[in-house]
């Protein structure tokens, strides 16, 4: 045995056999959980530490991850990394994926970034770790060396991971001065004693309650392995059955299911002439950046990409928030967008026009069950299904002409059948029309890409409890699901505008 330190990581498998990193805060409570040993229950409910997380489970004696939405399960481990490392510095490297949200590199990634970063070099090849990447400092750009596509890195501070010190084994340690295109040496702590079972799509119609004890206990058992079980609290995804001659129609709504919609911009106008109703010409520029190109805006944009038919040093104003941008740049952006004759300002948020989305054909079903959710138990409970089948992306998709997956449908989500829960519902079928709902692109939560993902509208999902943060009772979550509405451009103005 050694004295040693060590950040600690949990890390998760993807499918592509990559381990990925949960982030600082969530391997802190992951870690908490593990270090109070039996009395904690052996079961780590992640949404507790990241709402994003919700649907996810780790049960600390068969290392594996369980999500209760899909019932897929994947392995988890436990590694150590040089506390002089990225991860406990606080340090965390992440690229720009195709949604435009940004993805952590590996651990191992990261660190050597981090370390080239540290002795002050130009760039870093990554080929030596096996990625065909560079990164380049300068730009905070990672090129690919086949391809030559570029996308956007950035260095962001977060916490740092747990630290642990005390006796670790020897092979856990690491060299004094690893060589430079290599990273320091980890190793994961793993259970030798629970192989990896894969399952997938285990639905809440399926005989296994989907529990993560019992799913574990089930398949070890029935595959001759070691059984672990825990008990982990109560989770009620889904309201007991319901007939048909129980379901009833929302009064006030009318039908009770619609099917995507694909609003186009109006055919004819170019960029410069949409744009041209939100803009007003600056001409003597404030001493600033333009916050899309980061030159200055006295000076030419300093966009690189396809060329408009403008000049590169016009100056405009937003009418409403009164951002400044070049003009240049902003229809770069609107072309790089849905192109729905509609404007986002990239500073403030704010919407100009009728902002669509990119959502995928699917149904949107809504009614009321005879139920009551907790914390609402004066009223019944209107149950929205949402149905996305997979299917080939568009030309507004990320990847035009790639399959799709849509993981985790039909998913059902619940609201309170009151009158604020009614107007939610009422925003929340524009937003469906506006395909503004689910997008299509890298899921957070299991690196998975080109599959259906939600788009920031934060659902209910759990029915009974909130085991997972995604349920009831939240007394916040109409006003805040309200917010998120407001946020994409949905407000009670939407449904006069709807009607028109």
């Amino acid at each position: 045995m050694l004295l040693a330190s060590a950040a600690v990581v949990w890390e998760w498998l993807n499918e592509h056999g990559r381990w990925r990193p949960y982030g600082p805060a969530v391997s802190h409570h992951i870690e908490a959980v593990a270090r109070a040993g039996p009395r904690a229950g052996g079961s780590v409910v992640l949404g507790q530490a990241d709402s994003r997380l919700a649907p996810y489970i780790i049960d600390l004696q068969s290392m594996h991850q369980f999500r209760q939405d899909t019932g897929t399960i994947r392995p988890v481990r436990r590694s150590y990394y040089d506390p002089s490392s990225a991860p406990g510095k606080g340090v965390v490297w992440e690229w720009e994926n195709d949604s435009g949200s940004w993805t952590p590199y590996d651990m191992d990634v990261g660190i050597t970034i981090q370390r080239a970063y540290e002795k002050q070099h130009p760039w870093v090849d990554l080929s030596a770790i096996g990625f065909c990447y560079v990164i380049d400092f300068a730009t905070m750009g990672q090129i690919n060396r086949q391809t030559r596509r570029k996308r956007r890195v950035r260095r962001r501070l977060d916490m740092i991971y747990p630290l642990v010190s005390g006796a670790l084994p020897k092979s856990q340690s690491w060299p004094a001065s690893p060589g430079a295109g290599a990273a320091p040496l980890r190793r994961p702590l793993l259970s030798p004693r629970v192989p990896t079972v894969p399952v997938k799509n285990l639905t809440g119609s399926s005989p296994v309650n989907p529990a993560l004890a019992g799913i574990t206990g089930i398949l070890m058992s029935a595959a001759g392995l070691p059984v672990c079980l825990t008990r982990p609290p109560k989770l009620v995804l889904h309201p007991p059955p319901v007939s048909k001659s129980d379901i009833q129609a929302i009064p006030g709504i009318g039908h009770t299911c619609r099917k995507t919609t694909k609003k186009q911009a109006k055919k004819g106008k170019t960029p410069e002439e949409v744009l041209k109703k939100y803009l007003q010409k600056v001409r003597h520029p404030p001493d600033e950046d333009c916050t899309i190109c980061m030159e200055r805006l006295s000076a030419p944009s300093g966009y690189k990409g396809p060329q408009p038919a403008i000049k590169p040093d016009l100056v405009g104003k937003l009418a409403k928030c009164g951002h400044v941008f070049h003009l240049h740049c902003l229809v770069a952006m609107y072309n790089n967008g849905n192109k729905d004759g509609s404007l986002q300002c990239p500073t403030c948020k704010t919407i100009y026009g009728v902002k669509t989305g990119t959502q995928p054909p699917g149904k949107m079903e809504y009614h009321i069950i005879p139920h009551a959710l907790p914390g609402h138990s004066d009223c019944k409970t209107i149950r929205i299904i949402y149905n996305i089948p997979p299917g080939v992306q568009g030309p507004e998709h990320p990847n035009p002409g790639k399959s799709f997956t849509a993981r985790g449908f039909p998913r059902h989500c619940y609201l309170p059948d009151s009158e604020k829960g009614r107007k939610v519902l009422k925003l929340l079928l524009v937003a469906w029309d506006r395909r503004l709902i689910f997008a299509i692109g890298t899921s957070s939560t299991t690196g998975e890409s080109d599959t259906v993902i939600w788009n920031e509208i934060h659902h209910k999902t759990e029915f009974g409890s909130n085991l997972t943060g995604h349920g009831y009772p939240d007394g916040n979550y109409l006003d805040n699901v309200l917010a998120e509405l407001a946020a994409q451009g949905i407000t009670e103005e939407s449904l006069a505008q709807e009607k028109d």
